[in-house]
């Protein structure tokens, strides 16, 4: 997601920031814009570079913008899912962009068609545009706070009206969202820093859990929805989404990714001629064990720039065929030797497999693989597309077993305290904790939570 408020080339702005946010989702894009009082939208099913070709960035007008990249968790494909999604009314009409998961939405979404209202998209974002206007009577504020506090899950928001700039997180900040400024005076929001540094703004702090941050002419102001919740950052973040030029509560991801890497070092002994890492979100964990073990780190994997990330391909088939365009051994580099591969995470199997066997192909004597993260056994409910244990080739399996699996000659994982203790967020602190749901089976939210809203169960 990215926010700008008070720019005079507010969509192109927000179209360099989403090409910085690119890597987070490559389904579809948006961007809107105010304009004379009125909500402008421009969105598409592709790339940045695709959906905002010609003049299309022509066509929204406007100092103030949002815009979405997606990457589909929940609701289906098509251009009615596509975001902002913008609701237009009488009262005053309504631009929302949104990341992570909300829970309850089914629950919501049940008792608000009991209520009169009629869904347009199968996306859970929806459900906060008809929560809103079911409380017309109070302020613009009220109502959106009243709102946010009846949403359960992950989600980080931005949202434009005619007259403002909001800007939400889930009372456990489980989803990065910064607030940036350029010269003072122009304020933007995003995802990630890295897209503050394409478009020069600077980073002046992350959203706080439970915050309602109001940007408008008058300036910014912060206000809550709801108590702050111990802190639980998505660990994905840090190991796989997020770019590695990009700081999540200051610290650096790149760094943290090394970090990684080391620790896994020290937890593991293996004894090889290489380490390579798999483009492009394991390269500095690769590096790191590299430089904790002692083992030369070489190139041994070239990533074709053209191909997307295969883990948040919408389907198995697309993500398989995926592989095999994205990466391509260095024969020169493997071949004859005992190869150390690191990767970030083993999801599907899919990935490791291939890449084992086209190391195996170019000549390798040994593969062994080393994953800077600890084996994925439990479904994620909070925006990533691990849906169901079955999805999940460590559910229920050793790691001697997985090995087989995917055909390597070790495996190896690190430790879920090895993870928290590298990242170098303190698990004790309660504002700097992270999510480990999809490693433990243990989540910061109770899912299975009776979701009726307060008025229902006083009535029952």
């Amino acid at each position: 997601m990215f926010g700008i408020w008070g720019h005079d080339n507010a969509a192109q702005m927000a179209y360099y920031g989403l090409h910085a946010l690119q890597h987070r989702g490559q389904e579809a894009a948006g961007i809107c814009t105010v304009h004379d009082d009125h909500l402008l939208v421009e969105k598409g099913e592709g790339l940045v570079n695709d959906v905002f070709h010609g003049d299309r960035l022509n066509k929204l007008p406007g100092r103030s913008a949002i815009g979405h990249v997606r990457y589909t968790t929940e609701g289906g494909r098509g251009i009615e899912n596509v975001q902002p999604l913008v609701f237009r009314s009488t009262t005053g009409s309504l631009a929302i962009a949104h990341n992570g998961n909300v829970t309850n939405a089914s629950d919501l979404k049940r008792h608000l068609e009991r209520q009169g209202s009629i869904f347009q998209s199968t996306s859970d974002t929806e459900v906060l545009a008809h929560l809103i206007k079911k409380n017309i009577s109070y302020p613009q504020n009220e109502r959106l706070k009243k709102a946010l506090a009846q949403l359960q899950g992950a989600f980080a928001f931005v949202l434009l009206t005619e007259d403002a700039l909001y800007v939400a997180q889930d009372p456990n900040g489980m989803r990065p969202l910064s607030l940036g400024c350029i010269g003072g005076e122009t304020w933007v929001v995003a995802s990630e820093t890295s897209a503050f540094d394409l478009i020069g703004a600077e980073t002046v702090r992350s959203v706080e859990p439970g915050e309602l941050v109001i940007i408008d002419d008058k300036g910014i102001r912060s206000d809550r929805f709801a108590p702050k919740a111990n802190r639980a950052i998505c660990s994905m973040e840090y190991i796989y989404f997020s770019r590695p030029d990009s700081d999540i509560d200051g610290i650096n991801i790149h760094m943290a990714r090394k970090r990684l890497g080391k620790r896994l070092a020290q937890e593991v002994r293996i004894e090889a001629d290489v380490v390579t890492g798999v483009p492009d979100s394991s390269i500095s964990a690769a590096i790191g064990f590299a430089e904790e073990s002692g083992i030369p780190y070489e190139m041994g994997l070239i990533k074709n720039r053209y191909v997307g990330r295969t883990f948040i391909q919408p389907s198995q088939e697309l993500r398989e065929r995926g592989v095999k365009m994205k990466l391509s051994p260095v024969r020169q580099v493997v071949e004859g030797k005992r190869v150390v591969m690191v990767d970030d995470s083993i999801v599907r199997g899919t990935t490791s497999r291939r890449i084992v066997k086209m190391l195996r192909d170019a000549g390798a004597k040994e593969v062994h693989v080393a994953i800077s993260a600890p084996p994925l056994i439990a479904p994620c409910f909070y925006g990533v597309d691990i849906s169901t244990d079955s999805d999940l080739i460590a559910t229920g399996r050793t790691p001697e077993e997985i090995c087989e699996l995917i055909g390597a000659d070790s495996l190896q994982f690190l430790s879920a305290e090895g993870l928290v203790e590298a990242v170098g967020r303190n698990d004790e602190d309660p504002n700097r904790g992270h999510c480990l749901g999809c490693f433990t089976g243990n989540y910061p939210t109770n899912i299975f939570a009776d979701t009726k809203l307060p008025h229902e169960k006083e009535r029952v």
